[in-house]
C-alpha cells in the first residue's frame, strides 16, 4: 500500500525511486502492458508502456462488491431499453431536435424497426463507471458516472496492471465474449480507427474469440476499407462475417447505414439500440421515479440496487423543471457537471465554462442537447503516474471504477449475462476529466479496504 510514511521516503530518496520505477516499466513491457507510440501510431515495431500508477489506490471493498452485483441488472436494463422503440423514442424527443448527431442514430433506429430485426443474435458489451463521493458526513458513495455501451476500453490490461502492482509489493480476470453460439465458416471483425495506438484490449478480444471459436477466424479491419470495399448480398449477408466490434469510432453507425451493414444479419457490438441505450439523455431519464421500475416490475430490490448508483440528474428541457436546472447550475456551476450525448471522454463542461454555454443556450431549444448532473466529489489520494514523456511527481488522484458486463441474448432468450471484470483508471485530481485515449488516464488496480 502506497501509505504516507512510504510516499515520503520516496520523495527525500531519488534513488530509490527511480529504481521503483525502472523495476516497474520493466515488468509492464514483460506483461505485454504495451501501446504503440504516438511517433508511429500504425507501427507495432515501436511500442511503450501503457501508462499506469506506481501503487495500488485503496478502495472501500463494499462499494467495489456493490458496483460488481449491480452490473448484471445493467447488463439486462441496457438491453430491455434497446428493444423499446417506444421508450426512447419518448425519452430522447426533445434531444433530437437539438442534437445532430443523436437525431441521426435515431433515424436510423428507426428505419431498422420499420424494416424488422434481422440481426439474430444481439451480444452487449458494456462499462459502467463510477466514483466514491465523499459526504458531508465523510462517508463514501458509489454513484454512476455513465455507462459506455461503444468505446469500451480497456479490457486488454486488466489482468496486468495487477501483476505490475504484485511484483513491487514483493521487491484475473481476462475479458471473454462469448461466442459459442456462432456456426464455422463465420468471421469476427474488429472495426479501428485509421491510426490506434491503444491496441492491447482489441488484441486481447481477438486473442480470446481465437480460444473459445478456433474455427472461426479474426480479421481486423479500418472503418474506410470496410465502407469503400464492403457490400450486403440479398440476404443481408456481410460477406461471411458474423460479429462485429466497434471500438472508437461514433460515426459508424451514419458511414455503415450508408452502405446497409447496420441492416445486415452480422451481430453488432453495439447495435444502434444498444448505442442509443447509452446516451446521457436516456441515462437522465433512468433516474425519474416510475421510470426503472417499467423495466423491472415486481422487482424493487433490483429497482433499489440501481437507483442506488445514480447521482443527482437533471432535465434541460424547455419549460419550468428545464428554467429551475439551468438557474440552479448557473448558481453554482462547480457543483455539476454538463454532458453532452457523446462519448468517449473530453467532451464534459465544467465550471465556470458551464455559465459560459448555458447563457447562450438557456432561452434556446438548443440547451436540451444536454444533461445536468451533481458533479461527484471522491477524496484525492496520493501517488506517481508513470506516463511516457511525462516528469515523474507525486500527485493528488482521483480515481473511477469501470465495471465490465456482458451479455448474449438469441431471439428473446437471454444466455449470457455476467459481470466479467473492472478496470480502475486514475487521474491528477486538478483534470477534470480524460479517458485512457486521451493519455491523461493511467491504469491502476484495487486495493480493497
Amino acid at each position: 500500500m502506497a501509505t504516507e510514511a512510504i510516499l515520503q521516503r520516496l520523495i527525500t530518496n531519488p534513488e530509490r525511486l527511480k529504481d521503483l520505477v525502472d523495476k516497474a516499466k520493466d515488468v509492464a513491457l514483460q506483461s505485454g502492458m504495451v501501446i504503440r507510440t504516438k511517433e508511429k501510431p500504425n507501427s507495432s515495431e515501436v511500442v511503450t508502456y501503457y501508462p499506469f500508477s506506481l501503487f495500488p489506490t485503496p478502495v472501500p471493498k463494499a462499494a467495489f462488491l456493490q458496483a460488481l452485483a449491480v452490473q448484471t441488472h445493467f447488463n439486462t436494463l441496457v438491453d430491455k431499453i434497446s428493444q423499446d422503440p417506444d421508450f426512447l423514442e419518448e425519452a430522447l424527443a426533445s434531444t433530437i431536435q437539438a442534437d445532430d448527431f443523436t437525431a441521426k442514430l435515431f433515424d436510423i433506429y428507426r428505419h431498422v424497426q420499420q424494416e424488422g430485426r434481422t440481426q439474430p443474435i444481439v451480444v452487449g458489451l458494456l462499462r459502467s463507471d463510477y466514483m466514491l463521493d465523499q459526504g458531508e458526513c465523510r462517508t463514501s458513495s458509489l454513484k454512476q458516472i455513465e455507462i459506455n455501451t461503444i468505446s469500451v476500453a480497456g479490457f486488454g490490461v486488466i489482468d496486468r496492471v495487477p501483476e505490475v502492482h504484485r511484483y513491487l509489493r514483493t521487491c484475473n480476470s481476462v475479458f471473454i465474449i462469448g461466442l459459442t453460439l456462432f456456426n464455422q465458416g463465420n468471421c469476427v471483425l474488429t472495426l479501428v480507427k485509421t491510426w490506434e495506438l491503444y491496441v492491447s484490449h482489441l488484441l486481447s478480444a481477438k486473442n480470446n474469440f481465437l480460444s473459445l471459436c478456433r474455427n472461426i477466424p479474426v480479421i481486423r479491419r479500418k472503418f474506410e476499407d470496410v465502407s469503400r470495399r464492403g457490400s450486403l448480398d440479398d440476404d443481408k449477408k456481410l460477406f461471411v462475417c458474423v460479429c462485429i466490434y466497434f471500438y472508437s469510432c461514433e460515426t459508424f453507425s451514419l458511414m455503415f447505414w450508408e452502405i446497409g451493414f447496420i441492416r445486415s444479419l452480422a451481430v453488432k457490438l453495439p447495435d444502434i439500440g444498444t448505442q442509443l441505450a447509452g446516451t446521457k439523455k436516456v441515462q437522465q431519464v433512468l433516474s425519474k421515479p416510475g421510470v426503472l421500475e417499467k423495466f423491472f416490475p415486481d422487482q424493487p430490490r433490483v429497482v433499489e440496487r440501481i437507483r442506488a448508483t445514480f447521482a443527482g440528474l437533471y432535465t434541460l428541457d424547455m419549460g419550468l423543471e428545464g428554467d429551475k436546472t439551468v438557474e440552479m447550475a448557473l448558481a453554482a456551476p462547480d457543483q455539476f457537471v454538463l454532458k453532452p450525448q457523446r462519448e468517449g471522454g473530453g467532451n464534459n463542461i465544467y465550471g465556470s465554462d458551464i455559465c459560459q454555454v448555458l447563457q447562450q443556450v438557456k432561452e434556446s431549444t438548443e440547451r436540451t442537447a444536454y444533461i445536468l448532473m451533481d458533479k461527484i466529489q471522491p477524496t484525492p489520494v496520493q501517488n506517481y503516474m508513470l506516463r511516457r514523456d511525462f516528469p515523474l511527481q507525486i500527485s493528488n488522484c482521483d480515481s473511477e471504477l469501470g465495471v465490465f458486463g456482458v451479455y448474449v441474448r438469441q431471439g428473446k432468450d437471454t444466455v449470457m449475462n455476467e459481470c466479467v471484470g473492472h478496470l480502475l483508471r486514475t487521474k491528477s485530481s486538478e483534470v477534470s476529466e480524460g479517458g485512457l485515449t486521451t493519455g491523461i488516464c493511467v491504469v491502476d488496480s484495487p486495493l480493497l479496504l
